[in-house]
């Protein structure tokens, strides 16, 4: 194993040790970073670029001088590896490491600090060392939930990515417990992939995708193929399953600034269709996709005449309606409330908007608020049964939540008369030990009081 511990730290001589003992990791060889290995890493893998990696650090000038480190913080340092969040050393030896490696990184100025160097700390034009650990390393997230994990292989080229409407063409390989069971060229539209039976993870990691990248996702069953699986491929349901994409190309579709309304508006009847077909299918993500794409388009707009008005205004209230009952089936309660409120911002008296707010606050337990919306809903509409029969159930939550109230209340008053009984019994025994000490001591005086008295 090659090792750093004897390495010089005056100038000319650390930099021939590295020269001698390291290695070159920079992409191009141009001696950039030398890395010298300390302690080899405890498996063969290594992060891949996006990765979340937490490292422990030392920095030092070539002279020994320390100038940061994260140990005296006793707190590791997390960041997305490749991705420019740091210095540029730090991308490349990183990506160069193993978990639990830990080296030593020379580091040239034009991949340290430049020219400039760091005021106070790092002279202009100054080679640095870096002591490195790396603790840990996993994918990057994609979704809040965790849903969709991302590794990327080979990183693409450009800033563009795939939106919404995107035409894309893209190699799949798919794996499910070590099994490749889908492997293919294939095109298909983002927010449209399910046509040509493409799991969702994939069409949502798009947009995070460059012409040219190659990366691996690890997606969950509601990104994968849920609870239904795929019996042509031998899925069974809630799988967790694995896709290898390379996005080949693409051509991004216009957007929202590239289109006048007229545009908007005729694009806008397709793809409420294609929502429709979606949520007929129970694909409700997917028909999510784009009725969110219709309120991007019109949510800002104003109608030249009062038709044109009029037909914003009916694919802004459809669109969040159908938004509320995709939520409501996939169980986003906030997501049901937050739609049904714009809708209830234009239309007061929406009589869909107020019965789906109040079946989404019936789930969330919040009774009195579910309550008044079903009476709203009976105040538009007085024959709307189903709102009669959720007042019963809202009424019935409400007294449920009473009658517990009242029992955990009197659980707790009685647990409080408890305690405070059995804490005056034990003050009043202490007191009698008390009172029976100082008796005796008051007799013992006295009796000694008696026997020095002269008889």
């Amino acid at each position: 194993m090659t090792t750093d511990q004897d390495l010089p730290m005056d100038g000319q001589s650390a930099t021939a040790a590295f020269d001698a003992k390291g290695i070159d990791v920079t992409p191009n060889k141009d001696q950039g970073v030398i890395k010298v290995v300390r302690c080899q890493g405890i498996d063969g893998d290594q992060p891949m670029i996006g990765d979340r990696v937490t490292v422990h650090y030392t920095g030092k000038l070539l002279n020994g001088k320390k100038f940061d480190c994260s140990r005296d913080r006793k707190e590791p340092f997390c960041f997305n590896v490749g991705k420019g969040q740091v210095l540029k050393a730090w991308d490349v030896g990183v990506l160069s490491m193993q978990r639990g490696e830990v080296c030593t990184l020379l580091c040239k100025p034009e991949y340290a600090y430049g020219i400039a160097g760091n005021p106070n700390k790092i002279p202009p034009s100054s080679s640095v060392v870096f002591e490195m650990e790396l603790l840990k390393f996993e994918g990057e997230m994609l979704t809040d939930d965790g849903g969709i994990l991302r590794r990327i292989k080979v990183k693409g080229d450009g800033y563009n990515n795939p939106n919404d409407g995107a035409s894309v063409d893209v190699h799949l390989k798919g794996s499910c417990g070590g099994r490749l069971f889908d492997c293919r060229d294939v095109s298909f539209i983002v927010g449209e992939a399910e046509d040509k039976g493409v799991p969702l993870g994939v069409d949502r990691a798009m947009d995070k995708m460059q012409k040219g990248e190659c990366c691996i996702l690890y997606l969950k069953p509601k990104y994968g193929f849920g609870s239904e699986g795929k019996p042509e491929h031998k899925i069974g349901p809630d799988k967790d399953i694995t896709y290898e994409v390379t996005l080949k190309d693409f051509k991004r579709a216009k957007e929202s600034w590239e289109m006048d309304l007229n545009e908007k508006l005729d694009l806008a009847v397709g793809v409420k269709r294609k929502g429709n077909q979606y949520f007929k299918a129970g694909r409700h993500c997917q028909a999510v996709i784009q009725y969110q794409r219709i309120v991007s388009w019109l949510e800002m707009e104003c109608g030249s005449d009062r038709e044109q008005q009029k037909r914003i205004q009916d694919f802004i209230l459809t669109s969040h309606l159908n938004l509320a009952l995709c939520f409501l089936r996939i169980k986003e309660f906030s997501q049901v409330v937050e739609n049904c409120n714009k809708v209830i911002e234009l239309d007061e008296s929406n009589e869909k908007a107020l019965y789906r707010r109040g079946e989404a606050r019936l789930l969330r337990n919040e009774f009195s608020l579910a309550l008044a919306d079903f009476q709203r809903v009976l105040q538009v509409n007085p024959s709307n049964r189903a709102a009669r029969a959720q007042i019963s159930i809202c009424l019935s939550k409400i007294k449920e939540h009473h009658e517990q109230d009242k029992k955990t209340y009197a659980n707790m008053f009685q647990k409080f008369a408890e305690r405070d009984s059995e804490t005056g019994k034990t003050r009043r025994r202490r007191d009698e030990s008390a009172r029976s000490g100082m008796n005796g001591e008051m007799g013992i005086k006295r009796r000694r009081r008696s026997q020095d008295c002269p008889s």
